[in-house]
Formats: C-alpha cells, sequence, structure tokens
C-alpha cells in the first residue's frame, strides 16, 4: 500500500527530515521502505489542498478517462480544475498522464496513493 502523508513544517524542519532519511537510507543500503511525503510551510497552501481534497476522492473513486471527464463527475468548471490539476500536479498529489485518443491529446489525472495520511504534529 502506498501512502502519503501531508504535514506542516517549516522548510528547515522538511530538510532535517531529508537529511535523517538519507543517513538511515545509507546505512541500510537500499533497504529503506519508500516515504511519500508533501510538507506544507505555508498555511494558505495547506488549506488549499485541503479544500480541494475532494478532488483526490474524486479520482480514486471514478477514474476519469480525462481533465474533462473529471469536470463533469465534479460538476466543476474545466478552467477552474485544471488551475487546481496543475497544484496538486507541482506538489506531487496527483500525476497527469498523456496519450493521443483519435487526433486529441487526453490528460489523464492518476492518484498513485492508497490512503493518506495527516502529520500535523509541529
Amino acid at each position: 500500500m502506498k501512502k502519503l502523508i501531508i504535514s506542516i513544517k517549516s522548510p528547515a524542519q522538511a530538510l532535517d527530515e531529508v537529511r535523517t532519511r538519507l543517513e538511515t537510507a545509507q546505512k541500510k543500503r537500499g533497504k529503506v521502505t519508500p516515504h511519500y511525503e508533501i510538507s506544507f510551510s505555508d498555511m494558505k497552501q495547506f488549506k488549499k489542498f485541503i479544500g480541494n481534497i475532494d478532488m483526490l476522492t474524486s479520482i480514486q473513486l471514478f477514474k476519469p478517462n480525462s481533465i474533462y471527464e473529471l469536470a463533469s463527475v465534479m460538476q466543476k468548471d474545466v478552467g477552474n480544475l485544471n488551475r487546481l490539476i496543475t497544484f496538486f500536479e507541482e506538489i506531487g498529489a496527483i500525476r497527469i498522464e498523456e496519450k493521443v485518443v483519435g487526433s486529441r491529446n487526453v490528460k489523464t489525472p492518476l492518484v498513485d496513493y492508497d490512503k493518506i495520511e495527516f502529520d500535523l504534529v509541529a
């Protein structure tokens, strides 16, 4: 099961954790469990993520073949949804798979995580 951890940390805290994980990985020589985490230091971005987390659920539940199909399922404007998708892709919460269907380029949103966990202890 691939788990995504969402946290609120200062850049210094996040960097210290990365440094610790790298040291542990070097000691164990590749026998480390993968760790997927998005750390927010900006509350505005964290609130944007939380306020739109239903998009991740919709992607997992409905498995849309395109952004247009996702917009239709969520009953949202495609333009607004595109901006959200760009945000979620930039932070690593989703990925976009591009393919050609007929003569059209189709972007399919994908969530690679089975579970999302919050670590809000500072």
